[in-house]
Formats: structure tokens, sequence, C-alpha cells
């Protein structure tokens, strides 16, 4: 199939670094600790964040678990203690939004942020740390991993590679996964295979609302109430179509880019305003802000994890 120039650069360029790391020319650093890499293919939007809280957070019953990811678009530079054992030591503008929310909602877990993710795991090591799972991870081949999970949605078996599509790697580098997860099956189900690589599918099920201080509520909360949603992830498609699964109708909508700042928008007294657990915490607390709260389910994915780490 003909490419156009720019995705045929890309793709040898992606292949070279692939090829360089596949034959050891370029090296991958090990830490001592299991490292499991939880990433995607495309740019965004798989709902790898809620996997990777998840896996975290079930670890963590058992096991000293760090969270390591670079904190894109902090405003802060180098290796930083989002959270230590559950209590927080930045704000969100210096940790980023994905791992500022780790850290409000993950009560027993490390997150660290770092450019250097072989730094940072270093660190989470020193500081107790006996499993990292390294957000983000699939195309961050200088730390070593013991395991490598990657999300796919159903639109990404027919993805065309950056710069015109989303995908950042072709579909054939799922080869070196150890897993494949399919996400949003709730709302787009597909069925994928690749030989006999595992394969496991990811629920959400919806189960009511969150405030900023992490109190539950149901849906019946909304009744009768002006509803404005909004969202800034990598696919805020996935969560209006959730909202219409659940019967929610907005009066307004408003849909953002990836790690939007939100230092200009309003909350206004007069509505409810609905997000995403993600940017809740990037706006300062408000009695009519709530997010959607959700339960994940990937039948036979943590004992498979468990497995391979400690078998």
């Amino acid at each position: 199939m003909f490419e156009d120039p720019l995705t045929l650069l890309y793709r040898t360029a992606v292949t070279a670094r692939n090829y360089l790391y596949d034959r050891g020319i370029l090296k991958s650093h090990r830490v001592g600790v299991p490292v499991i890499s939880v990433g995607n293919l495309s740019v965004g939007g798989t709902g790898k964040s809620s996997l990777t809280a998840y896996i975290a957070g079930e670890l963590s019953e058992r096991s000293r678990v760090c969270i390591l990811l670079r904190g894109y678009r902090r405003r802060s530079r180098g290796t930083l203690v989002v959270s230590e054992w559950g209590e927080l030591r930045v704000n969100v503008e210096e940790a980023g939004d994905e791992a500022y929310m780790f850290g409000k909602l993950l009560k027993n877990v490390l997150v660290i942020v770092s450019e250097n993710r072989a730094e940072g795991a270093r660190l989470a090591k020193r500081m107790g740390a006996q499993i990292i799972i390294l957000d983000d991870g699939f195309q961050h081949r200088r730390l070593y991993r013991d395991l490598d999970i990657v999300l796919i949605r159903k639109r990404d078996v027919a993805g065309r590679l950056l710069p015109f599509g989303r995908l950042r790697e072709p579909l054939d580098s799922l080869r070196r996964a150890d897993a494949i997860v399919l996400s949003y099956q709730e709302i787009e189900p597909f069925d994928f295979s690749l030989g006999d690589k595992p394969i496991f599918k990811m629920t959400r099920s919806f189960t009511g609302l969150i405030d900023c201080s992490l109190r539950k509520y149901g849906f019946e909360f909304l009744e009768g109430k002006r509803v404005v949603a909004f969202a800034g992830l990598g696919d805020n498609e996935q969560f209006f179509k959730a909202l219409e699964r659940l019967g929610i109708s907005p009066i307004k909508t408003f849909s953002f880019r990836d790690h939007h700042d939100y230092r200009n928008f309003k909350i206004e007294k007069d509505y409810v305003y609905l997000t995403t657990l993600k940017d809740l915490f990037k706006l300062p607390p408000s009695d009519n802000l709530y997010a959607l709260s959700f339960e994940l389910e990937v039948p036979g994915l943590l004992e498979f994890i468990t497995c391979k780490i400690s078998c």
C-alpha cells in the first residue's frame, strides 16, 4: 500500500530504533525490581491511565508499588516524588494531571515523575518499591521491563501511522508485547488475535459520581439538574458516549485537547458540571463539580501479571 513520504520516513525511524534495541545495540537499563509497562500504540485515549491505576491498586494490597511516568506538560523538571505512599508532596501543576490523579486516588502507592525513567526507577527502588509500573511505557525502551502490556482500541486495528494518523508504531509492533488488552469493550466491543499472544478485554462499569473530596453519589443525584459535561482526554468521544449510554443528556458539552489547561474555565453555580477523573483534580474544588466513577473489569489479567512476575 502506498504511503506518503512523511509517514514512510516516520515508519523507517521507528523501525530502525526498535531494531537497535532488539539487537542490543541500544541498551535497556535494569533496576533490580520487576517493571511492568502499561502502554499503547496510539496517541492517547485508550484507557491506559485507568488500567495503570487498576493494576497498581490491586498489586499494592500485597506489595509496595510505584507508578513511574514522565509527567507530561507538568510545570517542573527532573525527578520528582508526587505522592509518597499516599501523601501528596506537590500540586497538580508540578506533578502533571495524570500523576496527580494517581496520587489522589491511590493511598498506598508511590508516584514518581521523571523525564529519565531509569533514574526515576532507581529512586523508586531506594524508596522501597517492590514493583514499578511504567505508565505509557511501550515506546520508552531505555528502561528494561519484565512485562509489556499494551492497550488497543477498535479503531487502532485499522489505524494509520503518525503524522497523518494516531498510531505511534505499526500494528505489528504488538509482537513484542507480552499481553494485549482490548479497551472500551462497553462502548465498542471487538475481537482481535495475534498468534498465541494473550488477549484480555477491559470493560468499565459506571457506578455513579465522585466529587473533589472523593465522596460518591448515585446517578439519581443528577435528576432535575442542568448538567454541563466537559473533558480533556486523548479521546473525548468515549466520555460523551458513556454519558449517552447512561441516559445523561447535558445541556452543554465542551471538548478540549488532552492535558487541557483549565485556568480560564469558569464553573457557574447554576449548573452541575460533570467531567472525567483526570480533569476533576485539575480544577479548584467546587460543590457542583463531579466526575464519572467506574469500576474496571479485566478478567484474567491480574492472575497473568502475578504469575509472570513471581513464577
